[in-house]
């Protein structure tokens, strides 16, 4: 895989406001923008507050591009469900539901641009641990969302390859040429992350 297709910005080093906020405002910082996004009932205020997070986002000195970067795999997505909310429920209602998505989009991607990957899991691990007293493994939360960040865009990636091959065989149209040969990638890529895992002692749950 060629590698492109991130959904959200990687890590990018730095001595900012926002490299230095602590991580649990981070994490708060995107909850509130996910439940935000069904509170709010007025397209402007979407685009307010996704002009604001992007000024936070340019702020830490990620860049535009990396910017771009992140919310480039969810615009085609966007468009397709844009069009036919415009459709179904008009167009201010269809801005609304864009606009939200691309504000869960980059504040998940400030929290990503800013944070190193090893801080981010022993935060999911922190937040996890106190669900031990039910059974949770923090560690093995941790390990999940691992696997999801690496899963994403190995996954956007895929799909990016096999439509630019698709299209110079003029075969863009069809279903089958974009979703069979993805989904076979996918499989055999979960399977040899199974297999690693397991390798490791970490795909039984009662390893270790």
């Amino acid at each position: 895989m060629r590698g492109h297709g991130f959904l959200l910005a990687g890590y990018v080093p730095g001595r900012s406001m926002v490299h230095r906020a602590p991580l649990w405002a981070k994490f708060l910082l995107v909850l509130l923008c996910g439940v935000g996004s069904w509170l709010v009932s007025d397209w402007a205020v979407s685009a307010a507050a996704l002009a604001l997070l992007s000024a936070v986002f340019l702020a830490s000195g990620a860049g535009i591009r990396r910017l771009a970067t992140a919310v480039r795999p969810v615009l085609p997505i966007l468009a397709l469900v844009g069009a036919f909310q415009w459709w179904q429920l008009g167009g201010p209602t269809a801005a609304r539901i864009v606009l939200n998505v691309l504000v869960c989009v980059v504040a998940a991607s400030i929290v990503t641009a800013t944070t190193p990957v090893r801080e981010l899991l022993d935060g999911a691990a922190s937040l996890a641990r106190p669900l031990e007293r039910f059974g949770a493994d923090p560690e093995r939360f941790a390990l999940t969302i691992a696997i999801m960040v690496r899963s994403i865009p190995f996954i956007a990636g895929a799909f990016a390859d096999v439509r630019d091959s698709a299209r110079a065989r003029g075969l863009e149209r069809n279903p089958r040429a974009l979703v069979l040969p993805v989904f076979i990638t996918t499989v055999a890529f979960a399977r040899q992350t199974g297999e690693a895992l397991a390798a490791r002692g970490l795909g039984d749950a009662d390893a270790g």
